[in-house]
């Protein structure tokens, strides 16, 4: 079963979407609010997000081989959204705060930097994934839905954990 007119009108957005994100927080990053008071508070709350996005990423999985679509429809909206409010936190945060370096030494260093490369890369590179697998299931396309998301999940859900991880090894040095 080939693409259906439906979802191909998605593909400029999937393609737009993919690219502009990661481009705008990559400018973003390096841009300062000048005068805005420091939003320490949010690495909790969006490391929280990320927790939280994980758990409702299993128990979506889950509900969806129970066969509660429906429940799985809504848990994976409200991963969709909690995905968008961190990377809105996450990009407030860099626009007031300076970046935390890591202060860990010997092997664990090498640990932290390998998981934060590898989740910022893959963070990137879910995008579009999560995208079209999103519609794939809009459109009614359910069994190229499933194929993907087969794909999606494990690299959604280890972007969501190794998130909170990053946040864990690096809460010490903020």
């Amino acid at each position: 079963m080939g693409e259906t007119t439906a979802s191909k009108k998605y593909n400029l957005w999937i393609w737009v979407l993919s690219i502009a994100i990661p481009a705008v927080v990559a400018i973003l990053f390096n841009y300062r609010i000048e005068g805005v008071e420091r939003m320490g508070f949010l690495p909790p709350i969006y490391a929280s997000i990320n927790g939280l996005t994980a758990i409702l990423l299993v128990t979506a999985v889950v509900q969806i081989k129970k066969g509660n679509r429906k429940v799985h429809e809504r848990i994976m909206k409200a991963c969709i959204v909690l995905s968008a409010l961190f990377l809105l936190m996450y990009v407030a945060y860099h626009m007031t705060s300076d970046s935390t370096s890591y202060g860990g030494e010997g092997t664990l260093r090498y640990v932290y930097f390998f998981i934060l490369l590898s989740h910022i890369l893959l963070s990137i590179g879910v995008i579009p994934f999560v995208l079209v697998t999103y519609v794939r299931a809009l459109t009614g396309n359910y069994e190229r839905h499933k194929k993907i998301a087969k794909i999606t999940f494990p690299i959604w859900l280890y972007v969501a954990v190794t998130g909170v991880i990053v946040y864990l090894m690096i809460s010490p040095y903020y």
